[in-house]
């Protein structure tokens, strides 16, 4: 079977590929070896947000009479919640398949291996005799994504020592959890155990939670997690963890010696590895460096008619991310005019409560770099529509060079804010002032008014602190 373009993995990165491939006349593929959508639609990013929707539910409800409102009798039903968020992550992967069907896109269950002459060997799953079908294309693009990175000293069982997978399908909620490591996984995962009555220990190896966020963000989440009943531990490793019992003794290192935890579960959220082992990269020639696939600014390997995109490739493990960089792999196939992905502009967010989102450099990176700055903060207390919401923790803080005006940087952390850093991202591609953000009106009462009020606040004209 010959196609314009095979697809190898459906990620958020493939199946965004596959479709603008296909609006633009390819004949295309997607080879999937699992379900489609991959990890982040299946067993990442949509169905964590459902199970932290319930938990952030369960807490409304906890604190009803906070609002006026009496509610008696209040449980968290874990198996429930679990098969709520299992409901979305299927409804929505039935969503792809729908997209395939509409966009003319063939799918082949099976697992893809590239080959020279740009081939590519389908097995199916499990491997039946025979061997497998042998597909060709003008192109093939790479997109198989990541796993779970596990630590020697922390080696996962799937039971006791587990990765994200398991967190989200656990067969009954543990009464006590240690979460090894604090990036976005880790957070998130703290953030619900603890909220519906899970004693949670979160541990980081780094001075800092959250470590890639500005230090204020990360400071301020520190805070918040303490306050609501998480033990957190910066500077601290987990050296070994002893299953043997009915539980887990967990041995932590940290500045003020060694201690042993005794948890029912611990989570691994150490980081994450790309698969690219036994896809055929060293039959085909396709040069790699530290874990990742070497490509050029539009994906293309060093081998011609093979690309890479998405967590196998450097830059951020982000599911956005991956589907831009799909779009933009695709688009200069075709021929189009393409502009590399600015990847100081990519916003991150965390979905814990409360939310971070940032995009640009950190106040420490700007200092790093010598560059002369203007820097504007604006917190939440201050904000109508957050106290009237209940939802006062946090801030918006905001950096711009003090020469030229550039936006250099936004940082936030409180309720919603992953839904305002896309007004930051917009007005850094459009090289936007921060006066023409001040002199844009926005809505009163909003959150969205702390991003005019922290640029206010930068250049010495704020109002309301």
């Amino acid at each position: 079977m010959n196609y314009d373009l095979i697809v190898i993995g459906s990620g958020p990165g493939g199946y965004v590929a596959a479709i603008r491939a296909s609006q633009l006349g390819m004949k295309t593929a997607v080879i999937e070896r699992s379900e489609l959508g991959g990890i982040c639609l299946n067993w990442g990013c949509i169905p964590t947000k459902a199970l932290l929707k319930s938990a952030q539910v369960f807490e409304y409800l906890m604190h009803a009479q906070d609002y006026g409102v009496k509610a008696t009798g209040v449980e968290a039903d874990f198996a429930a919640m679990v098969k709520r968020s299992r409901g979305v992550a299927d409804a929505m992967s039935k969503g792809v398949q729908f997209l395939m069907k509409k966009n003319k896109v063939d799918v082949i269950a099976g697992s893809g291996k590239i080959l020279p002459g740009k081939k590519v060997e389908v097995t199916a799953i499990p491997p039946s005799e025979g061997g497998g079908a042998i597909l060709e294309a003008k192109h093939i693009i790479i997109a198989t994504g990541s796993r779970s990175r596990e630590l020697p000293s922390l080696k996962q069982d799937g039971k006791k020592i587990i990765g994200y997978r398991e967190a989200m399908v656990l067969p009954a909620q543990p009464k006590s959890m240690v979460v090894v490591g604090s990036g976005a996984i880790g957070s998130e995962f703290a953030y619900f155990y603890n909220s519906i009555g899970t004693k949670v220990t979160l541990v980081e190896f780094l001075p800092n939670i959250v470590p890639v966020e500005d230090e204020e963000v990360s400071k301020q989440l520190e805070r918040s997690f303490k306050k609501q009943g998480i033990t957190v531990m910066t500077s601290a490793e987990v050296t070994s963890v002893d299953t043997s019992g009915a539980g887990c003794k967990v041995n932590i290192k940290s500045a003020k010696g060694e201690e042993v935890i005794d948890a029912d579960i611990v989570l691994s959220a150490v980081g994450i590895v790309s698969n690219i082992e036994k896809i055929g990269l060293e039959d085909v020639g396709i040069a790699t460096d530290k874990g990742k696939i070497m490509v050029n600014d539009f994906y293309q390997t060093n081998m011609p008619g093979y690309y890479a995109i998405g967590d196998i490739v450097r830059g951020p493990a982000l599911a956005h991310v991956a589907s831009h960089e799909g779009i933009t792999c695709v688009e200069k196939i075709a021929g189009m005019h393409v502009e590399p992905i600015d990847y100081g502009n990519i916003p991150g967010c965390t979905y814990c409560q409360p939310e971070i989102a940032s995009v640009g450099m950190t106040e420490k990176q700007v200092k790093e770099k010598g560059i002369e700055y203007k820097v504007g903060k604006f917190p939440f207390t201050a904000s109508g529509k957050a106290k009237a919401g209940g939802n006062a923790d946090g801030f918006v803080k905001v950096i711009f060079d003090a020469k030229y005006g550039e936006w250099l940087g936004a940082h936030m952390i409180g309720a919603g804010v992953t839904e305002l850093i896309a007004e930051v991202v917009v007005a850094r591609k459009l090289e936007t002032t921060g006066h023409e953000i001040i002199k844009s009106m926005h809505p009163h009462p909003t959150m969205s008014e702390a991003v005019m009020e922290a640029v206010a606040a930068a250049y010495g004209e704020v109002i309301h602190i």
